[in-house]
């Protein structure tokens, strides 16, 4: 089997990336980039965000070099894209499941007013 060969200074320049994006990491980690309010009850924090595309960069580079995905045939992509949207189908149920905690298994009572009461009978007269 032959293999691509990758010239050892491609391999250095992706080392160096990810060791500056490995301290890009480190100095957002120290920054306070603030909230996103999403809806009424959901907050964004920034420094999450910043810090997940920070890591989705560094995992695009170590699989497309270090692990030979930008030279291998369609159906490793193929392979590889599938698993990357089983990872995201079972993030997304239990992001699901973490967001809807808080809902109550108990309805809440009806707020409507009260119908109105019915009249008061007279009682029946006894019978001798």
């Amino acid at each position: 089997m032959t293999g691509h060969v990758v010239p050892v200074r491609v391999y250095l320049a992706v080392f160096v990336s990810l060791l500056a994006l490995t301290a890009l990491t480190t100095w957002v980690a120290f920054l306070d980039l603030g909230t996103i309010q999403i809806g009424e009850a959901h907050k964004l924090d920034l420094n999450t965000v910043a810090a997940l595309v920070i890591a989705a960069i560094k995992t695009s580079l170590v699989g497309l070099f270090f692990m030979h995905l930008r030279f291998a045939n369609r159906f490793t992509r193929l392979v590889v894209l599938a698993g990357f949207f089983w990872l995201a189908l079972l993030m997304s149920f239990t992001l699901g499941d973490v967001n809807t905690r808080h809902w109550d298994a108990i309805p809440a009572p009806w707020t409507a007013p009260a119908p109105p009461a019915a009249p008061a009978t007279a009682p029946a007269p006894a019978v001798p």
